[in-house]
């Protein structure tokens, strides 16, 4: 075994909200954790790609933005104090003579667990980039894929592009923000929810935002600030003034280094035992959108169920001859205590 190597009880790859959450079940049970993400942050998903969109299915929690529901489950978390190893990818995992997994990234940090749970969503999510000259120059500065804080469009031109849900999403929640909004899409058909897409075209017949027909071919700006999108549409081509371009083309979905790691996939998803989410290695478990089972739900609130009955079977791995005896957050004394309820 290297010095190097961090020693622990667990790891959990993905610091979304499952990831988070698996970190409180973990704890509940006497398990410390590490968490890995290739993001630069907690959240996964969630703070990532729509960090200001509500989410409306979480339980007792009416509505709630995904970097509330970050904030939250990471305060969730601090009793156990988890340590974040953020813009890592995990790269490898083998089996070490004594049984433990040895988990190395990309940032060449070392991991000796005795349990690892993937809650690495669908894999790794990138942006899908539209095929215009010039679109590097911008990026960061004047064109956007994700909006962190609605605000930081204030004053300026939007241009939004695409036809799905986060392009008619952000097109409504970016209206009232911005100086003037425009939102272009090949077609008149829109592939988003029709509540949605009934409210984005009030808002065009009032004027309130514009909507042309047409998709992008080029760019044009100095030194990373956009000043024009230029367009080709029915009745030829035509140029929208614009500071901002925020493409909505989609995600690109890999699942990454994963796939070599050994372990039973369907489709690119990783088999699991219902009872315990269980993947087909020893101590080695899957939670959340990452997994598949016959009946699954890719919903977060599913894999906070699974990452309660995955805490309680990694219990008898990690302290193999013990009992675990089941106790309610409600009413156990030792529950309170590690989790500093007076």
């Amino acid at each position: 075994m290297s010095d190097h190597a961090i020693e622990a009880d667990a790891l959990v790859i993905g610091a979304g909200p499952v990831g988070l959450f698996a970190v409180f079940e973990l704890g509940l049970v006497d398990i410390r954790a590490h968490v890995v993400d290739i993001l630069d942050k907690p959240g996964g998903q969630c703070a990532e790609l729509y960090p200001e969109k509500p989410i409306y299915d979480i339980p007792a929690l009416p509505v709630v933005s995904g970097q509330e529901l970050t904030d939250r489950l990471l305060q969730q978390t601090r009793p156990f104090d988890p340590q974040f190893h953020f813009g890592e990818m995990v790269e490898t995992l083998g089996r070490a003579d004594d049984g433990r997994w040895i988990v190395a990234t990309d940032a060449g940090t070392r991991f000796a667990v005795k349990v690892v749970v993937i809650a690495a969503g669908g894999g790794t999510f990138q942006p899908k980039r539209p095929p215009v000259p010039r679109l590097a120059e911008f990026e960061g500065s004047s064109v956007f894929y994700s909006i962190r804080n609605r605000q930081a469009f204030a004053g300026k031109r939007a241009l939004i592009v695409g036809g799905g849900d986060s392009a008619l999403d952000w097109t409504l929640a970016l209206a009232p923000a911005a100086s003037r909004v425009t939102l272009m899409h090949r077609r008149e058909q829109f592939r988003g929810a029709p509540a949605t897409v009934a409210r984005v075209m009030e808002l065009v017949e009032s004027g309130e935002i514009d909507f042309r027909l047409g998709q992008m071919t080029g760019l044009r700006g100095d030194n990373g600030r956009l000043e024009a999108v230029s367009a080709k549409g029915p009745d030829g081509e035509f140029e929208i003034g614009c500071d901002v371009l925020l493409p909505f083309f989609g995600l690109t979905i890999k699942l990454g280094p994963v796939a070599d790691w050994g372990l039973e996939l369907i489709d690119d998803r990783i088999t699991v035992d219902v009872a315990t989410f269980a993947t087909s290695a020893p101590g080695i478990y899957a939670i959340g959108d990452i997994n598949t089972y016959p009946g699954k739900l890719k919903l977060i609130l599913s894999g906070f169920h699974e990452a309660a009955l995955m805490a309680h079977n990694a219990h008898s791995i990690v302290y193999p001859g013990e009992r675990l005896v089941f106790q309610y957050t409600t009413s156990s004394t030792s529950i309170h205590k590690k989790l500093g309820v007076e």
